[in-house]
């Protein structure tokens, strides 16, 4: 058995999870409501709050749907009843984030700003405190979603490993390298 599909999914109270016939998995809470097309060679099953994906064979390609799916729907169930948040933070002079709306207005240092519009079901909010670098907050109930968003809020400046600067996850670990040395 797969180690992460055999575990069953507990559903919290106010999480509703149901399976339709084509194999969609749709869950709604006090987040929000998603749904994840499953392999319909899996079986999904709902039981007294308690939600269980088994596999038909030992073939590697269900192994490895099983294991994935679980994941998904686990992360589907979460999100609906508790949601992510993920935190970024912008190191460097002069550099600036700004939410207004749905979309987010960056200062870099580069020549221009940069305004990255993000979709509605991410909640964002940024919060520059004096004497700190600016914070950008995200929050939603769909953990790929906000992923991809954080990841390219990231990608516009990756921090570099001399000074540091640039966008980094809160609580990030940054490995440094030492600069030159004078020659003598």
């Amino acid at each position: 058995m797969s180690r992460i599909g055999k575990l069953p999914i507990q559903i919290p109270a106010g999480v509703t999870v149901s399976v339709e016939k084509d194999n969609t998995v749709i869950t709604k809470g006090p987040k929000g409501e998603l749904s994840q097309k499953v392999d319909p060679d899996l079986k999904v099953e709902v039981k007294d709050n308690v939600l269980t994906i088994e596999r038909p064979t030992e073939q590697k390609r269900h192994k490895a749907m099983h294991g994935l799916y679980r994941s998904l729907v686990a992360g589907m169930v979460e999100g609906v009843s508790n949601g992510y948040t993920i935190k970024q933070e912008f190191v460097g002079v002069g550099y600036k984030a700004e939410a207004k709306g749905q979309v987010l207005e960056m200062s870099l240092g580069y020549s221009h700003d940069i305004h990255l519009k993000v979709p509605k079901e991410v909640k964002i909010e940024a919060a520059t405190e004096r004497r700190s670098n600016p914070i950008v907050t995200l929050t939603s109930a769909n953990k790929q979603l906000i992923g991809q968003v954080a990841a390219k809020i990231r990608s516009l400046r990756p921090p570099e490993p001399y000074k540091g600067k640039g966008i980094k996850f809160v609580g990030e670990e940054l490995r440094r390298k030492a600069g030159k040395t004078a020659a003598k």
